[in-house]
């Protein structure tokens, strides 16, 4: 997968949890990191994110 792809892949999610769309994201997400899809730190971001919208 190149950068570009997995580029889109992490800014799809971040859109995703800022409108609201968190059903069945969290295992995607950790299923995506699995498989080196997501960077570190954009995994603790979109993680972060998604924890913030569920808990409020």
């Amino acid at each position: 997968m190149s950068k570009a792809t997995e580029m889109v892949l992490y800014r799809t999610c971040k859109r995703m949890i800022e409108r609201g769309g968190t059903d069945g994201l969290a295992e995607k997400i950790d299923i995506f990191y699995a498989a080196n899809k997501l960077t570190d730190e954009q995994y603790a971001e979109l993680t972060e994110m998604l924890n913030k919208k569920t808990s409020a």
